[in-house]
């Protein structure tokens, strides 16, 4: 628990933080285009450097200007590019990568990981297919149902699905490309480890029409969901085959995250209001065990609700601001920050060049048009721009503290970093899209509506909110379902409606369909509407 000195400290801190930025003013048109082109520059100093000294490695090693493979040896960084050359209109290079991934060999001898492939690999060549044709590449006629990209998914979700045969659904963690789940594979992952799939297995699904994909993904998120704790939290890892779990520390950060993500994102991208139900129960949880009152979200027991202070979660300003003071202290972001020491946590110093600061400030910037946190994402420019940049790309810090160089550049870097903070300074991208204006699109099974909206997986690859609906008449043909699987989202929607007709009053019940369950019946959102049903803004 925080002493009063300590919890002055942190309030005083965050209020000279949050006044900083008041007066700063207006950001200006000028400068935003400023900015908007020193990220477009950062992003082909990162990809160039790739290209030039890494190609076909999987990774960018900027201080030794050479490369390695470190995620299965897909090219990965070109993979997890390719839609970030969609966003700053690279029709050209879009097109030759789009050419040159589809020869990826994943025929090969070797384990991976189940998550990685996933949200990077699988999610990267969804992404780039659904992309395909505003970047004027040909398509044929039954696309966005077929197509080279959503070809070599499927194929390699394939070798992915063994990884689900467990007792609860939940999957391992690696598979061999050849072989399937190794011999002596370990039965523990972590929690996003197994709830960090409906985006893409349901996309396939939902394009394919082989139901397979998005079925496997739901049973493992709701096996999660089945183990929760008494208070209605998870821990952070968990044994796949017991249901038991091995780490009873809850967080909502490294090894929990993207499962609350896929949650709320699902339920979006699928229409799905079961999953923001399951949601709004775990924030209830998080807000009574993990809440600290002044923006932080901490360490819990999953059955007990103790506190440690050490956590994070991008929980509008106050804790957007509170964020915001680690990057301004340190000119980075630390993995883990101790509350109580005001410090790094120890063999957590390291900053890898991640995103999800600045995916907040992008999430928060366009729901309320503030200034305030353009100037966030150019502290956090300028500050990559001086620590990070080499003569060959931009590298990770070792320490915070004191920027000592790494030698590596993820690939989430060129997928992530980079196409938030253009994003940022891009207010007329059409990744902003809120559905007002859409693009019709003919195929031989009808009519279909792009460019309604987009939802980002985890690795920040946009899927076309409208495109699943081009193939839903090809869509889980209910005869191909077993009796218990027939309109089961459907039951399960009419059970979450009726519990709150009976266990809510009239004035509570209509704010929360009006909130959640009527943004779910339509395929383009506000930035407004998307981050109210995140949970980030409270109305």
């Amino acid at each position: 628990m925080f002493c009063d000195k300590e919890f002055i400290l942190i309030l005083i801190y965050l209020f000279i933080v949050s006044h900083v930025y008041s007066n700063e003013g207006q950001f200006s048109t000028q400068k935003r285009l400023q900015y908007k082109n020193h990220v477009k520059q950062m992003f082909y100093h990162a990809y160039d450097s790739y290209l030039k000294y890494a190609y076909p490695y999987d990774e960018l090693r900027p201080l030794t200007c050479d490369g390695y493979d470190t995620w299965g040896s897909y090219s990965l960084s070109l993979v997890d590019a390719i839609d970030t050359l969609a966003v700053l209109g690279n029709n050209t290079e879009f097109a030759r990568v789009y050419t040159l991934i589809q020869n990826l060999d994943i025929e090969r001898d070797i384990n991976v990981s189940v998550f990685e492939t996933n949200i990077r690999v699988i999610g990267g060549l969804l992404s780039a297919h659904l992309l395909a044709k505003r970047m004027n590449v040909s398509v044929n006629s039954t696309w966005p149902c077929t197509g080279p990209l959503l070809d070599l998914a499927v194929s390699l979700a394939d070798k992915l699905l063994p990884a689900f045969d467990t007792e609860t659904g939940i999957p391992y963690g690696t598979v061999n490309l050849v072989w399937g789940v190794p011999i002596g594979e370990t039965n523990i992952t972590c929690t996003a480890g197994g709830g960090t799939f409906l985006i893409e297995f349901g996309t396939l699904s939902r394009l394919t029409g082989d139901p397979k994909y998005e079925r496997a993904a739901l049973k493992a998120l709701k096996g999660l969901w089945s183990k929760r704790s008494s208070i209605n939290l998870v821990g952070n890892h968990i044994n796949i085959q017991t249901g038991e779990w091995t780490a009873y520390d809850c967080t909502i950060g490294s090894g929990v995250d993207s499962y609350f993500e896929y949650l709320v994102k699902g339920a979006i991208l699928f229409r799905q209001p079961e999953l923001i139900y399951m949601m709004n129960e775990y924030i209830k949880a998080i807000d009574a065990y993990m809440s600290d009152g002044t923006g932080w979200f901490v360490y819990a027991n999953y059955q007990q609700g103790l506190l440690t202070l050490l956590g994070k979660l991008d929980r509008a300003r106050e804790t957007l601001y509170a964020y915001h003071t680690i990057w301004r202290k340190y000119g980075s972001m630390p993995e883990f920050y101790n509350l109580a020491q005001h410090d790094c946590a120890q063999g957590r110093e390291g900053y890898p060049l991640r995103p999800e600061h600045i995916e907040s400030i992008m999430y928060l910037s366009k729901a309320t048009n503030d200034d305030t946190f353009l100037f966030m994402a150019a502290d956090i420019f300028d500050a990559i721009e001086s620590c990070c940049k080499t003569s060959c790309g931009y590298t990770s810090l070792k320490s915070v503290k004191d920027h000592h160089l790494d030698n590596r550049m993820e690939s989430f870097f060129l997928a992530e970093t980079i196409k938030y903070l253009y994003l940022i300074f891009d207010e007329d991208n059409f990744l902003h899209s809120n559905g007002e204006y859409a693009t019709e699109h003919q195929t031989s099974l009808g009519s279909c509506f792009l460019d309604t909206g987009y939802v980002y997986n985890t690795e920040a690859h946009p899927i076309d909110i409208g495109s699943l609906d081009c193939c839903t008449s090809s869509f889980i043909d209910e005869k191909s379902l077993n009796k218990n699987e027939r309109n089961l989202l459907t039951q399960e929607q009419m059970r979450w409606l009726g519990n709150l007709l009976l266990n809510q009053d009239k004035e509570e019940l209509s704010s929360i369909l009006k909130r959640n369950y009527s943004l779910l019946t339509c395929s383009s959102l506000t930035f407004e509407q998307r981050f109210s049903l995140y949970g980030e803004i409270l109305t």
